[in-house]
């Protein structure tokens, strides 16, 4: 079944992939998704904090709990489904920077680009200016650099909204 879906992908992943045979994109997509591991959430996280004064440390703990979640689900996903990363089924996928961990499906760098673009901007909406792209770059940076198929980013996405969504809702 995860080769059917593979295959489905695969014309899609050729096309957007072909972008990071471009060296400047290759490169740009690669510092989006290295800043997408964690300093640029690190930094907007602090601007949130400073923002927030007194509230901050129920924004912390949300935040910690948030990443947590994030975190256990998605490792949980990708160790029981296994599907293997599109530049290592596909040979013709290049793969533009090295991977976190070995599995593609979902995409962790999406699921937490959305949660935490979400939670950050329920409690500095004026950042969202700046995080909605950002986040979207890493999503595409993912799909660019060969490391996951579109449907991985758009359960990744799907998941962090979710948790981002219950995270707010319980707080």
């Amino acid at each position: 079944m995860v080769d059917y879906f593979n295959d489905l992908e695969l014309g899609m992943c050729r096309r957007i992939n072909a972008l990071s045979r471009l060296s400047f994109v290759r490169a740009f997509f690669s510092a989006v998704s290295r800043l997408g591991d964690y300093p640029a959430w690190f930094i907007f996280g602090l601007i949130c904090v400073y923002q927030l004064g007194a509230d901050a440390p129920v924004f912390v703990i949300q935040t910690l709990a948030t990443a947590a979640t994030g975190i256990v689900v998605y490792k949980l996903l990708k160790n029981r489904l296994v599907r293997e990363r599109p530049y290592i089924t596909h040979g013709e996928i290049v793969c533009g920077t090295a991977p976190l961990d070995r599995y593609s499906f979902p995409s962790g760098h999406t699921l937490h680009a959305v949660s935490f673009t979400i939670l950050y901007g329920s409690y500095e909406p004026t950042l969202l200016v700046v995080l909605m792209p950002f986040a979207v770059l890493i999503a595409a940076s993912r799909i660019i650099l060969g490391l996951h198929y579109p449907s991985d980013v758009l359960v990744g996405g799907a998941i962090g909204a979710a948790i981002a969504t219950a995270s707010i809702t319980f707080v």
